[in-house]
Protein backbone atom coordinates (compact mmCIF):
# COMPACT_ATOMS: atom_id res chain seq x y z
CA UNK A 1 0.00 0.00 0.00
CA UNK A 2 1.50 3.69 -0.81
CA UNK A 3 2.11 6.15 1.58
CA UNK A 4 -0.41 8.34 -0.12
CA UNK A 5 -2.96 5.64 0.13
CA UNK A 6 -2.01 5.59 4.22
CA UNK A 7 -2.56 9.26 4.31
CA UNK A 8 -5.87 9.00 2.99
CA UNK A 9 -7.15 6.01 5.69
CA UNK A 10 -5.54 8.13 8.35
CA UNK A 11 -7.73 10.99 6.73
CA UNK A 12 -10.96 8.99 7.32
CA UNK A 13 -10.01 7.97 10.94
CA UNK A 14 -9.33 11.63 11.81
CA UNK A 15 -13.28 12.51 10.70
CA UNK A 16 -14.00 9.09 12.96
CA UNK A 17 -11.85 10.34 15.90
CA UNK A 18 -13.49 13.76 15.56
CA UNK A 19 -16.56 12.12 15.71
CA UNK A 20 -16.39 9.61 18.15
CA UNK A 21 -15.15 12.92 20.64
CA UNK A 22 -18.63 14.02 21.47
CA UNK A 23 -19.48 10.45 21.93
CA UNK A 24 -17.19 9.62 24.52
CA UNK A 25 -17.57 12.97 26.12
CA UNK A 26 -21.20 11.90 26.43
CA UNK A 27 -20.05 8.19 27.75
CA UNK A 28 -20.27 6.43 31.23
CA UNK A 29 -16.78 4.95 30.18
CA UNK A 30 -15.11 7.58 30.61
CA UNK A 31 -17.12 9.34 33.15
CA UNK A 32 -15.82 13.22 32.50
CA UNK A 33 -19.35 14.25 34.47
CA UNK A 34 -18.25 13.36 37.59
CA UNK A 35 -14.45 14.32 39.44
CA UNK A 36 -11.71 13.53 37.24
CA UNK A 37 -9.79 10.12 38.31
CA UNK A 38 -7.19 10.15 35.44
CA UNK A 39 -4.78 7.45 37.07
CA UNK A 40 -7.69 4.78 37.15
CA UNK A 41 -6.27 4.47 33.03
CA UNK A 42 -2.88 3.60 34.36
CA UNK A 43 -1.52 0.47 35.92
CA UNK A 44 0.70 0.30 39.10
CA UNK A 45 3.14 -0.81 37.29
CA UNK A 46 3.73 2.02 34.75
CA UNK A 47 4.20 4.64 37.67
CA UNK A 48 6.94 2.22 38.97
CA UNK A 49 8.66 2.06 35.05
CA UNK A 50 8.00 5.80 34.59
CA UNK A 51 9.82 6.64 37.85
CA UNK A 52 9.60 10.48 39.40
CA UNK A 53 7.92 12.46 36.60
CA UNK A 54 8.58 15.87 38.34
CA UNK A 55 9.90 18.26 36.20
CA UNK A 56 10.19 16.35 33.27
CA UNK A 57 9.01 17.22 30.02
CA UNK A 58 6.61 14.66 28.64
CA UNK A 59 5.29 14.12 25.34
CA UNK A 60 1.82 12.28 25.51
CA UNK A 61 0.79 10.89 21.37
CA UNK A 62 -1.86 9.92 19.98
CA UNK A 63 -3.39 11.70 23.36
CA UNK A 64 -7.27 11.71 22.37
CA UNK A 65 -9.42 13.59 25.24
CA UNK A 66 -6.11 13.71 27.20
CA UNK A 67 -7.22 11.97 30.54
CA UNK A 68 -3.64 9.98 30.66
CA UNK A 69 -2.26 13.66 29.98
CA UNK A 70 -3.63 15.11 33.19
CA UNK A 71 -2.30 12.61 35.28
CA UNK A 72 1.24 12.68 34.08
CA UNK A 73 0.88 16.31 34.71
CA UNK A 74 -0.48 15.97 38.25
CA UNK A 75 2.38 13.66 38.50
CA UNK A 76 4.49 16.85 38.02
CA UNK A 77 5.29 16.55 34.28
CA UNK A 78 5.80 19.31 32.32
CA UNK A 79 2.57 17.76 29.80
CA UNK A 80 1.99 17.40 26.03
CA UNK A 81 -0.52 16.07 24.48
CA UNK A 82 -0.82 15.47 20.71
CA UNK A 83 -3.96 14.28 18.71
CA UNK A 84 -4.66 14.30 14.86
CA UNK A 85 -8.75 15.21 15.64
CA UNK A 86 -8.73 19.02 16.29
CA UNK A 87 -12.53 17.34 18.07
CA UNK A 88 -10.08 15.65 20.65
CA UNK A 89 -7.75 18.17 21.21
CA UNK A 90 -10.57 20.62 22.01
CA UNK A 91 -12.09 18.30 24.49
CA UNK A 92 -8.73 17.89 26.27
CA UNK A 93 -7.91 21.11 26.42
CA UNK A 94 -11.31 21.66 28.22
CA UNK A 95 -10.71 18.59 30.20
CA UNK A 96 -7.84 19.58 31.83
CA UNK A 97 -9.11 23.25 32.16
CA UNK A 98 -11.74 21.45 34.22
CA UNK A 99 -9.38 19.22 36.14
CA UNK A 100 -7.27 22.16 37.21
CA UNK A 101 -4.17 21.56 35.01
CA UNK A 102 -1.83 22.88 32.73
CA UNK A 103 -1.24 20.67 30.01
CA UNK A 104 -0.18 22.08 26.23
CA UNK A 105 -1.97 20.20 23.26
CA UNK A 106 -1.03 20.47 20.27
CA UNK A 107 -2.67 19.10 16.80
CA UNK A 108 -0.85 16.97 14.54
CA UNK A 109 -0.76 13.82 12.72
CA UNK A 110 1.71 11.55 14.29
CA UNK A 111 4.56 11.54 11.39
CA UNK A 112 4.52 15.22 11.22
CA UNK A 113 4.90 15.70 15.32
CA UNK A 114 8.64 16.80 14.81
CA UNK A 115 7.60 19.38 13.03
CA UNK A 116 4.65 20.40 14.67
CA UNK A 117 6.50 20.73 18.09
CA UNK A 118 9.05 22.74 16.18
CA UNK A 119 11.64 20.23 16.96
CA UNK A 120 11.30 20.42 21.03
CA UNK A 121 12.86 16.96 22.78
CA UNK A 122 11.22 15.45 25.58
CA UNK A 123 12.64 13.25 28.62
CA UNK A 124 9.72 11.09 27.61
CA UNK A 125 7.76 10.07 25.65
CA UNK A 126 4.32 8.01 26.43
CA UNK A 127 1.91 6.41 23.94
CA UNK A 128 -0.49 3.46 23.95
CA UNK A 129 -4.02 1.75 25.11
CA UNK A 130 -4.89 2.36 21.47
CA UNK A 131 -2.78 3.74 19.38
CA UNK A 132 -0.53 1.80 17.77
CA UNK A 133 -3.45 0.02 15.41
CA UNK A 134 -4.14 3.50 14.24
CA UNK A 135 -0.66 3.66 12.56
CA UNK A 136 0.32 1.93 9.17
CA UNK A 137 4.00 2.45 9.43
CA UNK A 138 5.69 1.25 12.85
CA UNK A 139 9.28 1.89 11.19
CA UNK A 140 8.07 5.94 10.11
CA UNK A 141 6.86 6.21 13.85
CA UNK A 142 9.87 4.91 15.54
CA UNK A 143 12.03 7.00 13.37
CA UNK A 144 9.84 10.05 14.85
CA UNK A 145 10.03 8.69 18.22
CA UNK A 146 13.83 9.06 18.30
CA UNK A 147 13.72 12.18 17.03
CA UNK A 148 11.59 13.48 19.71
CA UNK A 149 13.61 11.76 22.52
CA UNK A 150 16.71 13.79 24.27
CA UNK A 151 19.37 11.41 24.09
CA UNK A 152 19.21 9.44 27.60
CA UNK A 153 15.51 10.47 26.85
CA UNK A 154 12.59 7.50 27.51
CA UNK A 155 10.16 6.09 25.31
CA UNK A 156 6.74 4.28 27.24
CA UNK A 157 4.46 2.14 25.15
CA UNK A 158 1.82 0.88 27.55
CA UNK A 159 -0.68 -0.97 24.90
CA UNK A 160 -3.35 -3.50 24.33
CA UNK A 161 -1.94 -6.68 23.63
CA UNK A 162 -2.15 -8.24 20.27
CA UNK A 163 -4.06 -11.04 21.57
CA UNK A 164 -6.38 -8.83 22.48
CA UNK A 165 -6.62 -7.23 19.51
CA UNK A 166 -6.82 -10.74 17.54
CA UNK A 167 -9.78 -11.69 19.88
CA UNK A 168 -11.41 -7.66 19.53
CA UNK A 169 -11.80 -4.92 21.63
CA UNK A 170 -15.17 -6.12 22.45
CA UNK A 171 -17.85 -8.87 22.05
CA UNK A 172 -19.41 -9.07 18.35
CA UNK A 173 -23.02 -9.28 17.87
CA UNK A 174 -24.63 -12.48 19.78
CA UNK A 175 -20.67 -13.71 20.87
CA UNK A 176 -20.69 -15.77 24.16
CA UNK A 177 -17.90 -16.38 26.77
CA UNK A 178 -15.78 -18.03 23.90
CA UNK A 179 -12.17 -16.68 23.46
CA UNK A 180 -12.33 -16.42 19.56
CA UNK A 181 -9.74 -15.22 17.34
CA UNK A 182 -11.51 -12.77 15.01
CA UNK A 183 -7.99 -11.18 13.36
CA UNK A 184 -5.20 -11.41 13.02
CA UNK A 185 -2.27 -11.82 15.59
CA UNK A 186 0.82 -10.19 12.67
CA UNK A 187 0.77 -7.22 10.50
CA UNK A 188 1.63 -6.92 6.75
CA UNK A 189 -1.79 -8.34 5.55
CA UNK A 190 -3.43 -4.61 5.22
CA UNK A 191 -6.11 -3.08 7.33
CA UNK A 192 -9.31 -4.31 9.17
CA UNK A 193 -11.44 -1.78 7.89
CA UNK A 194 -14.22 -1.19 10.28
CA UNK A 195 -17.45 0.73 9.97
CA UNK A 196 -19.70 1.20 13.27
CA UNK A 197 -21.90 3.30 15.26
CA UNK A 198 -21.01 2.85 18.22
CA UNK A 199 -17.11 2.51 19.63
CA UNK A 200 -15.54 0.96 22.53
CA UNK A 201 -17.68 3.01 25.24
CA UNK A 202 -21.29 3.20 25.93
CA UNK A 203 -22.91 6.28 24.63
CA UNK A 204 -25.09 7.79 21.89
CA UNK A 205 -24.35 6.96 17.74
CA UNK A 206 -21.22 8.24 16.69
CA UNK A 207 -22.84 10.86 13.76
CA UNK A 208 -21.48 11.33 10.18
CA UNK A 209 -17.68 9.24 9.60
CA UNK A 210 -18.31 6.08 11.24
CA UNK A 211 -15.73 4.34 8.90
CA UNK A 212 -12.18 3.63 10.42
CA UNK A 213 -9.54 1.85 9.87
CA UNK A 214 -6.72 -0.36 12.03
CA UNK A 215 -3.13 -2.32 11.12
CA UNK A 216 -2.43 -5.00 12.96
CA UNK A 217 1.03 -4.99 14.69
CA UNK A 218 2.65 -7.73 16.77
CA UNK A 219 4.95 -7.38 19.66
CA UNK A 220 8.07 -8.29 17.23
CA UNK A 221 7.15 -5.97 14.45
CA UNK A 222 6.92 -2.97 17.31
CA UNK A 223 10.67 -4.25 19.07
CA UNK A 224 12.19 -4.30 15.70
CA UNK A 225 11.16 -0.97 14.74
CA UNK A 226 12.28 0.69 17.88
CA UNK A 227 15.74 -0.68 17.64
CA UNK A 228 15.87 -0.35 13.83
CA UNK A 229 15.75 3.28 14.96
CA UNK A 230 18.27 3.21 17.35
CA UNK A 231 16.65 2.77 20.57
CA UNK A 232 17.41 0.52 22.94
CA UNK A 233 14.64 -1.71 24.98
CA UNK A 234 14.89 -1.83 28.73
CA UNK A 235 11.63 -4.16 29.80
CA UNK A 236 9.13 -5.75 27.97
CA UNK A 237 6.13 -6.47 30.42
CA UNK A 238 2.97 -8.70 29.59
CA UNK A 239 -0.16 -8.06 31.72
CA UNK A 240 -3.86 -10.60 32.45
CA UNK A 241 -5.71 -7.11 33.19
CA UNK A 242 -7.26 -4.67 31.92
CA UNK A 243 -8.75 -0.88 32.93
CA UNK A 244 -12.74 -2.22 31.37
CA UNK A 245 -14.55 -5.41 31.32
CA UNK A 246 -14.06 -6.65 27.90
CA UNK A 247 -15.95 -10.50 28.70
CA UNK A 248 -18.85 -10.60 31.24
CA UNK A 249 -16.74 -13.14 33.55
CA UNK A 250 -13.69 -11.07 34.18
CA UNK A 251 -13.37 -10.19 37.79
CA UNK A 252 -12.24 -6.78 39.85
CA UNK A 253 -8.60 -7.15 41.00
CA UNK A 254 -7.06 -4.96 43.94
CA UNK A 255 -5.88 -2.78 41.43
CA UNK A 256 -8.87 -2.03 40.29
CA UNK A 257 -8.41 -3.51 36.77
CA UNK A 258 -10.19 -6.16 35.60
CA UNK A 259 -8.76 -9.98 34.95
CA UNK A 260 -10.43 -13.23 33.13
CA UNK A 261 -10.84 -15.97 35.64
CA UNK A 262 -8.63 -18.48 33.07
CA UNK A 263 -7.28 -18.87 31.21
CA UNK A 264 -4.49 -16.38 32.09
CA UNK A 265 -3.62 -14.67 28.84
CA UNK A 266 -1.83 -11.71 27.78
CA UNK A 267 -4.28 -7.96 27.78
CA UNK A 268 -1.85 -5.37 27.71
CA UNK A 269 2.27 -4.75 27.66
CA UNK A 270 4.35 -2.08 28.58
CA UNK A 271 7.78 -1.50 26.78
CA UNK A 272 10.42 0.68 27.85
CA UNK A 273 12.86 1.96 25.88
CA UNK A 274 15.45 4.38 25.35
CA UNK A 275 17.57 6.71 22.86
Amino acid sequence: MSSDEHARLMRVNQANWDARTPVHLASRFYGLDQELDPERWFAPFEWEDLGDLTGRDVLHLQCHLGTETVALARRGARAVGLDFSEASVAAARDVAARAGVEAEYVRANVYDAVEALEGRRFDVVYTGKGALCYLPDLERWAAVVAELLRPGGLLYVVEFHPLLNSLGPKPGEGEGPELLLRHDYLGGDGPVRRNATHTYTDGPAVEGATESFEWMHGIGEVVNALTGAGLHVLRLRESDELPWPRWERMTRTASGWWRLPAPRIPLLYGLLATR
